[in-house]
């Protein structure tokens, strides 16, 4: 419907006498740049070539050498809060999002929704005349709206980015990923069998929406928001992205670090004078390793680096298309990290990251039998922290904390068109900039106003301030110079070169808030935190820490809380009430699993009520519009066991195509990393448990399913804590029974694999079959039958939210 009260023409009775208007849409203004805004996952301070690393980062280097290298860039520590901060130019938890999207509470700072008042830089930038898309990981959207069913008002086209291609979760899987696009869950557009990756994926769809755009308009400017999944884990590159790191870490984490300071210190990324912070004492030192670890965590971090240099290649690629469409010069480029390195691949190192959270870590062993597969798809793989250690170099700590090691990450800023040769200098700033920051820089360089409404919604103050003056002017005084921190009762607060800063275990009640230790440093001169003056300089610290307080009142911070997580959970009250019985219809796109059927820990029904027609090989089930997969059907051996014997099945890889007759795919959940599926194969019902790629329990039917109408089921009758006994029934007669004596007790998956009916996603459960092993026969429905309250860990789901972060 059109707006009569803006239009100025005249309405008359008839056309002859009345005189039309024309709206024109709103243009930005003539040579506005484009907008790119690439954000890295748990990339260190000195994980890039250009900020002292030896990791290879050839084309992010290039754009440091021809851009800018902020050295004292800061974010929050963790992912959501940061990308909140950056879209917003507010701090964290005046967004909601004190925390990520899996730990929200009901308190206006740890809510997880943003509020309409902190409008998104896509909304200004597109009632401003740009075009608007956001490309890889998102993050912002509160879990249980995180399903097709759910409403759009937080998905990245309620927040006004216009196109989407990207993941929801923290993380995914990088060969079988679980994607959306715009409001619409789809399938991968290639198999993880034959080259498909996320990385190459993602840079591609960028690609085409600058195409799509060029080929009717011209001169329109567009902000892209790309995000790749890297380095977050698991660290998955393609294959030969790993193998041209094999022996590139044989030497070590303490070697790299030290000599990675040593190029920090020579090209001035760090100040003259800035010394190296001790390696932690719960950080065992590299010689001290037996030679199978090393072996081992070497290529840990072999894989880590192939992925970071298969992104910097991907976002080269991406560069180098900007470069001929004639976008790069007057492109504003960004590139940075939105927390320190991660560690929460733990002292040594993961095969599968989702195995801490379900009582089944990962060992040596394993690991030295699966050195091979250390990178592929089969494994969810994550480095020791050792190697966070030495990826924040020369830094303390690291992500989800608040001590340098956390906040201090890379910048990069490239804009041809914007910085001139003589203004970029030796391309180094040292102002301080924090990750709001980059919203009003944005704007002023588009030359946007910052609104005080928008759509209708009066606009929150901004907390960040520009620093577009510092692109051409290298002696720029610093405009922001106070700065509060806090993530998981970690606090710090930065004060024109100082800054107070106190570390607190996570979810730790055990030590009252108001007993830890503030630190103070003059970051300014030891930004590597190793000279603690709080004994020297009390008055100045007491100042700093209740400057901490009013920023914490002011933002939304209140209350703290050092508490288990687990009691979020379990205080929590569900927005979508609990029930008893599931249904689910074939061929529908996945259900995520925070919002599926928690069969964990408690008996329950698995009922699929199905036509099995005379030729089954001749019947295939096609998705309706609207849900696609890329994915053929297959069949093939059989991986069982525990630990090596499993692990060496998983990585195979899968088995070849082939099968006939009565098969497929009734339900499943999970991955092959994780999960249960229900299944025929050479016409006989059969149920898999993968417990974490750890352990496989299967029960299969002898019985041939004859043609017709049949109700094929399996039965899990709990015995005692993740233990019980199922059965497979036909038509309610048993046909084959087995013992589950360790039921998943926490979590099926980390990446984003939900419960499908009628086949599987693109690495399924059993490593033998080929996605999407779809049922040749006709599903009416599959019913899920639970039986008492659903099995909750609060402690262990708030760990594993954590973890994917």
């Amino acid at each position: 419907m059109g707006d009569a009260a803006s239009f100025d023409g005249v309405i008359a009775r008839y056309a002859r006498d009345a005189v039309p208007s024309w709206s024109s849409p709103r243009r930005a203004r003539r040579g506005a740049p484009n907008v790119v805004l690439m954000v890295l996952d748990d990339v260190g301070f000195a994980q890039l070539g250009c900020f002292g690393s030896d990791l290879r980062t050839p084309n992010l280097d290039a754009l440091a050498e021809r851009g800018l290298r902020y050295t004292n860039f800061h974010t929050t520590s963790l992912c959501s809060p940061t990308r909140a901060c950056l879209l917003t130019g507010r701090n964290h938890h005046a967004n909601g999002m004190g925390r990520i999207i899996e730990l929200a509470t009901g308190f206006p700072g740890y809510d997880a929704r943003i509020p309409h008042a902190n409008g998104m830089l896509s909304e200004v930038l597109v009632d401003a005349g740009y075009a608007a898309w956001a490309v890889g990981k998102w993050h912002l959207t509160p879990v249980e709206e995180c399903h097709v069913g759910a409403t759009r008002e937080r998905w990245p086209l309620g927040r006004g980015f216009e196109r989407f291609y990207g993941f929801f979760e923290g993380e995914t899987h990088q060969f079988a990923p679980a994607l959306l696009c715009d409001n619409h869950v789809v399938a991968p557009p290639g198999r993880w069998e034959d080259g498909y990756h996320l990385t190459t994926d993602l840079v591609g769809q960028a690609m085409g929406l600058v195409d799509d755009l060029r080929a009717v308009d011209a001169d329109k400017p567009f902000f892209l928001y790309l995000c790749p999944g890297a380095c977050h884990s698991p660290h998955q590159p393609p294959p030969s992205w790993v193998e041209a790191e094999r022996g590139r870490f044989d030497g070590g984490w303490d070697a790299w670090r030290d000599a990675t300071f040593a190029r920090q210190l020579a090209a001035g990324i760090v100040p003259a004078g800035t010394e190296l912070s001790p390696r932690p004492d719960w950080v065992p030192a590299w010689s001290s390793l037996s030679a199978d670890q090393q072996r081992l965590y070497a290529r840990y971090m072999e894989a880590f680096a192939g992925f970071l240099a298969h992104t910097d290649h991907e976002l080269g690629r991406f560069v180098s298309f900007l470069a001929e469409r004639g976008e790069l010069d007057n492109t504003l480029l960004v590139v940075l990290s939105d927390n320190g390195a991660s560690s929460e691949g733990g002292p040594g190192g993961s095969t599968n990251d989702i195995r801490n959270w379900n009582l089944a870590p990962s060992t040596l062993e394993e690991g030295l039998i699966r050195l091979e597969q250390i990178g592929g798809p089969w494994c969810h793989n994550n480095y020791p922290w050792g190697w966070t250690v030495a990826g924040n170099t020369p830094f303390r700590r690291w992500k989800r904390e608040v001590h340098e090691g956390g906040v201090a990450d890379p910048l990069l800023v490239h804009w041809p068109a914007g910085i001139g040769a003589d203004e970029r200098g030796d391309g180094l700033r040292r102002q301080y900039v924090h990750a709001i920051d980059l919203f009003p820089t944005v704007l002023e360089a588009a030359g946007v106003e910052s609104p005080t409404e928008l759509r209708g919604v009066v606009q929150r103050h901004l907390d960040g301030v520009s620093f577009e003056a510092t692109f051409g002017d290298a002696a720029a005084p610093d405009r922001h110079t106070r700065q509060y921190y806090e993530m998981f009762g970690c606090r710090a607060l930065y004060d024109d070169g100082w800054k107070a800063v106190t570390w607190h275990p996570i979810a730790d009640e055990r030590t009252p808030l108001e007993d830890d230790q503030w630190e103070l440093y003059h970051v300014a001169v030891d930004p590597s935190e190793c000279h603690d003056l709080a004994s020297v300089e009390p008055e100045r610290l007491g100042a700093m820490v209740e400057w901490w307080w009013e920023e914490a009142e002011r933002n939304q911070v209140l209350p703290l809380d050092c508490a288990p997580f687990g009691e979020l959970f379990e205080g929590r009250h569900p927005s979508i009430p609990p029930r008893n019985r599931y249904v689910y219809r074939p061929d529908r796109p996945p259900v995520p699993e925070a919002l599926a059927a928690n069969v964990r820990n408690r008996s329950h029904v698995v009922t699929a009520e199905v036509v099995v027609p005379e030729n089954p090989a001749a019947v295939s089930t096609q998705p309706p519009g609207g849900w696609s997969s890329a994915h053929s059907s297959g069949v093939g051996g059989v991986a069982q066991g525990r630990g090596a014997a499993a692990a060496e099945a998983a990585g195979a890889g899968g088995g070849p195509e082939g099968g006939g007759g009565l098969e497929g795919v009734l339900a499943s959940q999970g991955s092959g990393l994780g999960g249960w599926v229900l299944y025929v194969e050479d016409d006989r019902l059969r149920y898999a448990h993968n417990r974490s790629s750890y352990e496989w329990h299967r029960i299969t039917s002898e019985e041939v399913i004859p043609p017709g109408e049949h109700r094929l089921a399996f039965r899990f009758t709990r015995t005692g804590d993740h233990r019980g006994t199922g059965e497979l029934l036909v038509d309610g007669e048993v046909v084959g029974t087995g013992e589950i004596p360790d039921f998943t007790p926490l979590r099926f998956s980390l990446t984003g694999a939900g419960l499908t009916c009628g086949y599987s996603e693109g690495l399924p459960v059993c490593p033998e079959h080929t996605a999407p092993f779809r049922f040749t026969g006709t599903i009416h429905r599959v019913v899920i039958d639970v039986d008492g309250e659903p099995h909750v860990d609060p402690d262990a789901e708030a760990q594993a939210g954590i973890t994917t972060q």
